[in-house]
């Protein structure tokens, strides 16, 4: 059964701060979302709130996921059930390796399935990752490296798509994937991302400021968000009008908003 994501009136702050005013967004798995938004705008704080960040505080709004009720999941249970986060900028953990780091992932969500699961043995878990390391461009030696410790930008960004093809997610939140790669390794992270979306019906919600990334991971629905709230909807051509005129036709249409 594909998994949706059903997001309704959702109103979140932080720090007493109003930062979504109202939210309403559904995303189908094996659907491409795109959200665009100025600097501000509530984006990330969507993403961090969908994934399970503590410091966002829920005031209002359902979010359900699969058919469960999200925000009564704790994030390990949020990851767990299918919903997976690309941080725009991913966190060092020094200490773990990356090979440690994706082998617990895999057999923290095949005790979802089944609890009596020993987990995948040392043998089939380095054929699989050697497997999918290839597919991504990544040099094998990453796998006894410290997750992330002294990755440059566009390699830590490769690693969370690595890590997005372990975790086998129903729905990728991509937050701001593209910041700070150049052309090179942003084409072949979304080149990843596409082959996750059509191998495994993934859907993705790919937050971006630009319409680059878009060239490479084509979407279905383009919104734009603006002052904590979704304004407008549409196809791939709303992308584009942005990338040629910029916010301020959006201001002008919605000028109460950020008065």
């Amino acid at each position: 059964m594909a998994a949706t994501l059903d997001i309704k009136n959702l109103h979140v702050s932080i720090a007493d701060q109003d930062i979504l005013k109202g939210i309403n967004l559904s995303i189908n798995q094996g659907e491409v979302h795109a959200l665009m938004g100025p600097n501000g705008s509530g984006k990330s704080t969507m993403a961090y709130t969908l994934a399970g960040h503590p410091s966002y505080e829920v005031n209002s709004g359902d979010v359900q996921f699969n058919g469960q009720d999200l925000l009564e999941m704790a994030a390990d249970e949020r990851a767990r059930a299918g919903l997976f986060l690309a941080f725009q900028y991913p966190a060092a953990v020094p200490g773990v390796t990356l090979a440690k780091f994706l082998r617990q992932t895999i057999n923290s969500r095949r005790k979802v399935i089944d609890p009596d699961d020993k987990g995948i043995s040392l043998r089939e878990f380095r054929k699989l990752l050697i497997k999918k390391m290839d597919l991504l461009g990544i040099d094998h030696k990453f796998a006894g490296r410290y997750l992330n410790e002294g990755f440059s930008g566009g390699e830590k960004k490769r690693v969370e798509i690595l890590q997005m093809a372990i975790a086998e997610p129903k729905i990728a939140i991509m937050d701001e994937t593209d910041s700070g790669l150049d052309i090179d390794a942003l084409r072949v992270v979304s080149e990843g991302a596409n082959r996750l979306h059509k191998e495994n019906n993934m859907g993705m919600l790919v937050i971006t400021h630009y319409q680059r990334i878009l060239d490479y991971v084509k979407p279905d629905f383009v919104h734009i968000m603006l002052d904590g709230r979704i304004v407008e909807s549409g196809g791939p051509d709303l992308a584009l009008k942005l990338e040629a005129e910029g916010y301020d036709w959006i201001r002008e249409q919605h000028p109460a908003l950020e008065a």
